[in-house]
């Protein structure tokens, strides 16, 4: 419960808002960045916010953008009684108008097709109180954020996310920060859109610095994005000129409805592993080039870059395929179990017949269902990594690489340090889904403890300063630093999967 909040007003662009004072901290939720992507809006740019008059309370989480659980045994946070009113920015500081602290601003993932600012898992208090002033917000996803519609502009998720942005730079300093040192950072498709946003257009200006944690690596060509738009119109019955009239939930209930099609054969398609339909489009405006491509023009030169990678990035769903086990877990997507094969793993990736005795040279004694995680971490997300820091450096940009190597205990440790463990770590506390998929019991092992409150240092000393603490990253050596129980640095650490992927990349 709120401890007070007399005082506690700041004057934003929109009006005024009231927060609320809760741990020593400055806390303001819900606070409209746009208007409601709906009616003549929906498809379309976020349009600016109505103005209010008086104080608004800015007290609770705006609505989640339109979603479905992820898992199906998650709660439901969207219904279409909620409305589409989602478009909030929420604001931690520890500090008042006139500090000019650093600035960090949170991008969630969630497939593209899930994820809302309010979850438990970004409560920003912990960042927040390591002196930063902390912001999140929500954005579009699935169909309403990335679905092809024809005659709208591609990509509205990130053009909300610019959007959000462009009102941090103008009203953060009411809250004590500094809108000319503000860093974004975030995970999965939190990462993607970060990598994104150092080179579009439309976000030129808006941050200085950005933290990429584990990129989702799976961007569409405009041609891919109809195509799985049009199975998606086939299976709610409309047709694509119909859209903006179709209800947000009946789009909701056939949005994986091309995921058997790219299952199927995909070899068909021009990304691996279809965890969800949707992806950011190739559109040469919102993004303008795969990211490791678009940096290595300069355009992003001056923005200072960390990205980095889990250990175990595809355990998650080795473990929902049968590669490491029946090990019962909860399925982060609804692909079916299949072969894991090697050679099948390779021709599904675009690699050649050759790469899989080249991961058995270069990682020896681990198991097939250990490589097929491997191959498959290397696709979607370490090896994207390492071409984001190459990119960016061989542009003259300063990039520092690391690697979250600490497995979770959880089940004996099967899951390792999979997907999205490091989120626990940059928000210091378990709670929410990540918590408690990773953490038994809900809290964090001491050992872990101490891992978080390095790597929260490492970002806010970056944030602040733009040195994390550890060498820049070169092309030679690629020194990386290692998150573990005893941080340290390691020189590239997974250089067999860098040279596979260097004579085999299609980037």
């Amino acid at each position: 419960m709120p401890e007070e909040s007399a005082g506690l007003v700041v004057a934003t662009t929109g009006g005024r808002v009231e927060g609320v004072r809760e741990g020593g901290l400055a806390v303001f939720r819900g606070i409209p960045f746009a208007a409601p992507p709906e009616g003549p809006l929906r498809f379309q740019a976020p349009a600016p916010a109505e103005r209010w008059d008086g104080v608004r309370p800015a007290h609770a989480f705006g609505t989640p953008p339109p979603q479905l659980p992820f898992f199906p045994e998650n709660p439901v946070v969207w219904q279409p009684s909620d409305g589409m009113d989602c478009l909030s920015v929420n604001v931690w500081t520890p500090g008042g108008k006139g500090d000019r602290l650093p600035v960090m601003v949170w991008i969630y993932g969630g497939g593209w097709k899930t994820g809302h600012s309010s979850s438990e898992t970004y409560d920003g208090r912990v960042l927040a109180r390591d002196g930063v002033v902390y912001v999140s917000f929500n954005y579009r996803v699935g169909f309403e954020g990335f679905g092809y519609v024809p005659g709208a502009p591609a990509n509205r998720g990130f053009l909300d996310q610019a959007a959000a942005l462009a009102w941090i730079r103008e009203n953060i300093a009411g809250f004590g920060g500094d809108p000319d040192n503000v860093t974004i950072f975030g995970e999965s498709g939190g990462g993607a859109s970060v990598a994104a946003l150092m080179t579009a257009p439309h976000a030129k200006g808006l941050f200085r610095r950005a933290i990429v944690q584990s990129m989702a690596g799976r961007y569409l060509p405009e041609e891919e994005s109809r195509r799985i738009s049009a199975l998606i119109c086939e299976a709610a019955g409309v047709r694509a000129d119909e859209l903006a009239s179709v209800p947000v939930e009946r789009l909701l209930a056939v949005q994986d409805a091309p995921l058997a099609s790219m299952l199927a054969d995909p070899t068909a398609w021009s990304t691996p592993e279809a965890i969800t339909a949707f992806s950011p489009t190739v559109d040469g405006t919102t993004v303008v080039d795969l990211p490791w491509r678009a940096v290595r023009s300069g355009a992003a030169s001056d923005i200072d870059l960390i990205c980095g990678y889990t250990r175990d990035e595809f355990t998650l769903w080795s473990l929902q395929h049968g590669a490491l086990g029946p090990v019962a877990v909860p399925a982060p997507g609804q692909s079916p179990p299949r072969s894991i094969a090697l050679e099948d793993t390779a021709r599904a990736l675009g690699l050649d017949p050759s790469a899989p005795a080249a991961y058995r040279a270069g990682y020896p004694g681990e198991s097939e269902g250990a490589l097929y995680t491997a191959m498959y971490s290397d696709a979607l997300f370490r090896v994207p990594a390492i071409w984001l820091a190459e990119a960016h450096t061989a542009a003259g940009g300063r990039a520092f690489l690391y690697e979250f190597f600490w497995g979770s205990p959880a089940l004996g440790g099967v899951f390792g340090a999979a997907h999205a463990i490091d989120i626990a770590a940059t928000f210091g506390h378990a709670e929410g889904d990540i918590g408690q998929l990773f953490f038994e019991g809900g809290s964090l092992p001491e050992e872990f403890v101490r891992i978080s409150g390095d790597l929260r240092s490492a970002w806010t000393a970056f944030a602040a300063h733009g040195d994390p603490g550890w060498p820049r990253f070169t092309a030679d050596e690629a020194p990386t630093r290692i998150w573990d129980v005893e941080p340290g640095m390691a020189a590239d650490p997974i250089a067999p999967s860098r040279r596979i992927w260097r004579a085999h990349r299609n980037a």
